[in-house]
């Protein structure tokens, strides 16, 4: 994050107790010497990333013993707030029985199942988060009327620049 940019930094169980709400998340990968990402259908499995997938995609052989961001947020347009969660970890097909069993019954359900599938797990070397709460930035901007608040309106009419925005 940068500093002052109107955003909350989140803390690890902060971002852990929002990642637990959506279904949806972003995965980032390499393919091809590219950056390349795609929405997955997620579970968290104690602390970790989960995805389930068909055996023979290209994802799970791309992603097997790398590492990999994974992000999810949720956005109010409206309210003009919402967060996102960004984890880095290496991922890895899960492939022991007994774990894919487990898996089965309490991990995340395909939405394009496949005859044989695989849970591909994310452990969290890294666990970053932020919020914009309510359209209200640290400049003392309202972005939901782009009024600026009183302290914003001195800066502005005595000639100081920092309260400008270009």
């Amino acid at each position: 994050m940068y500093p002052n940019d109107g955003f909350r930094e989140l803390d690890r169980q902060e971002c852990l107790n929002l990642l637990a709400r959506p279904s949806v998340g972003r995965i980032v990968h390499t393919h091809q010497a590219l950056p390349a990402v795609l929405p997955v259908n997620f579970g968290l499995d104690d602390s970790a990333v989960v995805l389930r997938t068909s055996a023979a995609s290209e994802l799970a052989r791309a992603i097997d013993g790398v590492v990999v961001g994974f992000e999810a947020d949720e956005v109010d347009a409206v309210a003009q707030s919402g967060w996102s969660v960004v984890v880095t970890g290496r991922a890895a097909v899960v492939t022991d029985p007994a774990e894919h069993e487990r898996l089965c019954r309490v991990g995340p359900r395909s939405w394009a199942p496949a005859p044989v599938e695989v849970f591909v797990r994310i452990e969290p070397e890294l666990i970053t988060g932020r919020e914009l709460v309510g359209g209200r930035t640290m400049y003392g901007l309202d972005l939901s009327t782009g009024a600026a608040t009183p302290a914003r309106q001195m800066n502005s009419t005595s000639g100081d620049q920092k309260g400008t925005v270009s």
